[in-house]
């Protein structure tokens, strides 16, 4: 209510799911779809699961949300996969979202009591490799979100909201090597749709329903090396939120989920320019030293009458031991007094082969 007209802001509930959740593609400007697989390939790309290194990978992510502002709101991120053969992985993640405590009041300013705000999506996720150089994965959800508990608002009465989604992911790379120098180079392609399927309700009527966040990425890579010792990557990612344009006039939310989600390419009132501006763009760079130590930077960008969100980003990995990863990342605003500003991130893994034992014991 409180945008102009000249602002038709696509929005949706749930916005947890579209934050990058893990420290090193957030700190490639929040790309991701075409970067080379890890144990986070399950947010950007499932699709890239076969091509890990290792059998088996683990990760997990925290990051304070809008610290600038509170200090009790976090994003947490926790994913596995398990590679069944050379061409095919399972994989299960988590994503959990903290809004902190929540003083609720009605429109009189009165108080209606305390409420720890919660959300969470249940993932699992099998992903093939259907030719040499391509592979294809689907991710299926459970989506909870308990944003007020069962308390009556303005006459409404609140509910835990549920619902189901969906993942389709595709990943396409091709990859050339010098045996004699040990350099190469890959390039590589993938398309993700997320977050396909039912509208939330957090209510009884239409009044409380609305679109969750389904997003189309569509993102390329390159990756050389010349000496096998110094490598850099480059990617980047077009985003698009699949949410009905508001017009100011018509009820977007009684439109039916598919057709509101395939309708938002052409529903923009000034049409083909429109929904240009609604496109996200995300790129990002990162150099490796003997597959042990990274530096990375990026670059998110949204246009000024659709979020107008932009910042760049930086951060850094480290790998050791051939099995562990840690990663942070910290994000740059352009706009000053940002809610994002100090948006902070940080990632731990671990990689294993079938043949490797984990002996925690074992201090070399």
């Amino acid at each position: 209510m409180a945008q102009t007209d000249s602002l038709r802001i696509p929005h949706s509930p749930l916005s947890f799911l579209t934050f990058a959740p893990d420290a090193r593609s957030a700190a490639m400007g929040e790309a991701g779809v075409a970067l080379s697989p890890d144990a986070n390939s399950t947010y950007w790309n499932a699709a890239k699961l076969p091509y890990n290194s290792k059998d088996f990978g683990v990760s997990a992510s925290y990051t304070p949300w809008l610290r600038n502002l509170v200090d009790d709101m976090w994003l947490g991120y926790i994913s596995a996969y398990k590679k069944l053969d050379d061409k095919q992985a399972v994989a299960v993640s988590v994503n959990y979202f903290n809004n902190g405590e929540l003083d609720l009041r009605d429109g009189a300013g009165t108080n209606l009591g305390y409420f720890s705000s919660r959300e969470f999506a249940l993932n699992g996720t099998y992903s093939r490799q259907l030719g040499k150089n391509f592979s294809m994965g689907l991710t299926l959800k459970y989506i909870s979100s308990n944003l007020a508990g069962n308390a009556v608002i303005n006459g409404v009465s609140l509910k835990t909201a549920r619902t189901a989604a969906g993942d389709i992911s595709a990943y396409y790379r091709k990859q050339y090597n010098n045996e004699d120098t040990g350099g190469e180079f890959t390039w590589s392609l993938g398309a993700v749709l997320s977050n396909l399927g039912g509208k939330i309700n957090y209510g009884s009527g239409s009044e409380t329903e609305n679109f969750i966040p389904t997003n189309l990425k569509i993102g390329g890579g390159l990756s050389f090396s010349a000496d096998g010792r110094n490598k850099f990557n480059f990617i980047a990612d077009v985003s698009k939120l699949m949410v009905p344009t508001p017009d100011g006039t018509t009820r977007i939310n009684d439109k039916g989920a598919l057709a509101g989600a395939f309708g938002s390419f052409s529903d923009a009132p000034d049409g083909f320019k429109e929904e240009i501006q609604e496109l996200a763009i995300a790129a990002g760079a990162e150099y490796w030293y003997n597959d042990i130590f990274a530096i990375r930077g990026g670059y998110f960008g949204e246009h000024k009458n659709k979020s107008g969100r932009k910042f760049f980003t930086a951060g850094a990995g480290i790998r050791f031991a051939d099995r562990y990863a840690v990663d942070f990342a910290y994000m740059f605003p352009i706009a000053q007094n940002s809610p994002l500003a100090q948006t902070l991130r940080i990632s731990l893994g671990l990689y294993l082969n079938k043949a490797e034992k984990l002996d925690i014991s074992d201090e070399k």
